[in-house]
C-alpha cells in the first residue's frame, strides 16, 4: 500500500467513526443499519480490517452521506485564489461543492437605476453583505437601504438592483448557481 493510499484509508475510518459520534449511535446502531456485524464494524474503524467497496457502500448509506463524500481527497482544494476584475472593481471566486456557487467582492460607485425596466429578475437566490459604504437595494418596487455590516438575503426571481448611495460602496455577494448565471456579466466585471 502507497503512502497516499494509507492516508486515505485512515482519513475514510476516521469520517466513519466522526459520522457515527455525530449522530450518537454505538458501534450496535451503526452495525444494524449497515447489516454488518458489530465486530467487524469495530475492526474496520480500527484499521485491522481491510475496507471493501460493498460495506464503504453500506456504510455510507447507512450514515446517510455518499460513496464520494466518505472517500472525497479534496485536501488540496482548501485554498481559492479569486479572479480578479481590477478595472470593474470586482473580484470572484468560485466555490466548489455541491450546490456550486460564486462568490463575489465588488466595488460599486453608481446610484441603482431609476427605471424599474433597468432591474433584473432571474432563477436563483443571492445573500449579500455590505463592506463599506451604503449600498441601495431596490426590490421589485421596496428600496432597501444597507449599511457596512448589514447583509441581505432574496430570491433573484424578483426584479432587483443594488448601487451605491452616496459615495462607493463594497459589498461581498453569494450567489447560488442559478444566481450566479443570472448575474455572469456582472461577475466577470462587464456592466449591466
Amino acid at each position: 500500500m502507497t503512502q497516499e493510499q494509507g492516508d486515505l484509508d485512515g482519513l475514510v475510518r476516521k469520517r466513519i467513526r466522526a459520522l457515527r459520534v455525530a449522530q450518537g449511535w454505538s458501534l450496535r446502531d451503526l452495525s444494524l443499519r449497515a447489516h454488518l456485524s458489530e465486530s467487524s464494524l469495530s475492526r474496520i474503524e480500527n484499521g485491522q480490517r481491510r475496507l471493501a467497496l460493498d460495506q464503504l457502500v453500506a456504510l455510507a448509506r447507512a450514515l446517510d452521506t455518499t460513496l464520494d463524500q466518505l472517500v472525497e481527497t479534496a485536501a488540496d482544494d482548501v485554498v481559492s485564489n479569486p479572479t480578479i476584475h481590477a478595472a470593474h472593481g470586482s473580484m470572484r471566486w468560485t466555490m466548489k461543492g455541491e450546490p456550486a456557487m460564486s462568490v463575489v467582492r465588488r466595488r460599486i460607485t453608481d446610484p441603482p437605476p431609476d427605471n424599474p425596466a433597468r432591474m433584473r429578475a432571474h432563477p436563483g437566490r443571492e445573500w449579500l453583505v455590505v463592506l463599506s459604504g451604503t449600498a441601495i437595494l431596490m426590490l421589485g418596487d421596496r428600496r432597501f437601504r444597507l449599511e457596512a455590516n448589514q447583509a441581505a438575503e432574496f430570491p433573484t426571481m424578483l426584479p432587483h438592483a443594488i448601487g451605491a448611495e452616496t459615495g462607493p460602496c463594497e459589498i461581498l455577494g453569494i450567489f447560488d448557481r442559478d444566481a450566479s448565471r443570472g448575474h455572469q456579466r456582472d461577475i466577470d466585471g462587464d456592466s449591466e
